[in-house]
């Protein structure tokens, strides 16, 4: 009884830290700040009306103005009606059309007096829905798992506000990517899996295991993006990071950075599966030899690694299947579509973070029957 109310206890101030230190990093300074149009207000607005005279269409593409007619919805200037225009490039993946009935979020230019100049049209106001289906996520986890429920949004918000606030900042102020990335994932694996698998040894053996399976994922990204010859501008809006300023900046660590992090929710799953797994044995059979217990929990990894696999494949497959479907309708050969950068990548992706996830099965089993074997 004295041992449950020692664990609750830790679990419970190791909970309440993390939220503080949620809270210090989500309020920490990017340091871009200073960037943000100072003479800009953002709100939500109506749309009352729109005029479509000035467009034009070319197949299944718009360019040209669209004229709409706004009411604001908040803020300063609530009530206040304009005109505004919304450019349209030709682009399905950027343009936005607008009907009467619409709310979008605009941003209100104003002169140093505060006073309202023009109303710009950034794209449909999302930001309601958005909150409404973070709300419902959190409140169906909660009712399903409980205090695990509460501590797995925690771990959620923190790795958000990692991502956002550090991250992000560092890559853009010129860090090492892979560094930081690695340490950026060791700090997240080590809260989420303390998080929910308590401060124990389940919670040591699944930590060191998927911190050894992150590293070797960005040893083997390192070697075969290279081999690959695949330039970090194969991500959307890398070209436009370049141009925007940022010409200095590694794209290729970026993008290698990128392959490893996406890998270590998966290898954090096993880790702690495996883990987990070796904790009920050594549980039920206490004299069980080390030799035995590596062996039990190699053999569950490999129960895991079969399904864990194919959803990396279908996790990072489905992003580019309006990619495939062109080249399959236009009869390209599969040679030519899988040496495609494109896909490439994707290839690249999808095969190092699954070697991540196999390699992190074996040594997860390796430390536990070496930390397990010894009190």
């Amino acid at each position: 009884m004295l041992i449950a109310e020692k664990n609750t206890k830790q679990d419970i101030i190791f909970t309440a830290a993390t939220g503080l230190l949620t809270i210090i990093i989500f309020l920490l300074p990017t340091g871009f700040e200073n960037r943000q149009r100072t003479h800009a207000l953002r709100a939500r607005a109506l749309i009352t009306a729109v005029d479509n005279t000035e467009l034009e269409q070319y197949g299944i593409v718009k360019t040209g103005n669209q004229g709409v007619e706004l009411k604001i919805l908040n803020g300063k200037f609530k009530g206040k009606t304009a005109k505004s225009n919304n450019m349209l490039m030709g682009k399905l993946e950027l343009d936005k059309m607008f009907s009467a009935g619409d709310t979008a979020l605009v941003t209100i230019d104003v002169d140093e007096d505060g006073n309202f100049v023009y109303a710009n049209v950034i794209d449909h106001y999302r930001l309601k829905t958005e909150l409404i289906l973070l709300i419902l996520f959190s409140v169906i986890l909660i009712i399903f798992a409980g205090w695990t429920g509460i501590k797995a949004l925690l771990s959620f918000i923190f790795t958000a506000s990692a991502i956002w606030k550090l991250l992000i900042p560092g890559f853009l102020k010129g860090f090492s990517p892979v560094p930081v990335s690695l340490a950026i994932a060791a700090v997240l694996s080590a809260v989420i899996i303390f998080l929910v698998g308590g401060l124990s040894k389940k919670g040591i053996i699944a930590f060191l295991g998927t911190l050894s399976g992150i590293v070797f994922t960005a040893l083997i990204s390192i070697i075969f993006s290279r081999l690959f010859r695949i330039h970090g501008a194969v991500r959307p809006f890398s070209e436009t990071l370049l141009y925007s300023g940022y010409a200095h900046l590694n794209l290729s660590a970026i993008f290698r950075s990128g392959i490893f992090l996406a890998a270590a929710g998966a290898v954090m799953d096993i880790g702690m599966d495996i883990s987990a797994s070796m904790s009920e044995i050594k549980h039920k059979r206490p004299d069980i030899s080390p030799k035995e217990l590596i062996f039990s929990g190699i053999k569950v990894g490999r129960a895991v690694v079969g399904t864990m696999t194919t959803t990396l494949l279908f996790a990072y497959s489905g992003s580019y299947t309006a990619v495939l479907m062109v080249m399959m309708a236009q009869g390209i050969p599969a040679a030519n579509i899988l040496n495609l950068t494109y896909v490439s990548a994707e290839i690249l992706h999808t095969i190092v973070g699954s070697f991540g996830v196999v390699l992190t099965a074996p040594l997860t089993a390796l430390i536990g029957g070496f930390v397990y074997s010894r009190e």
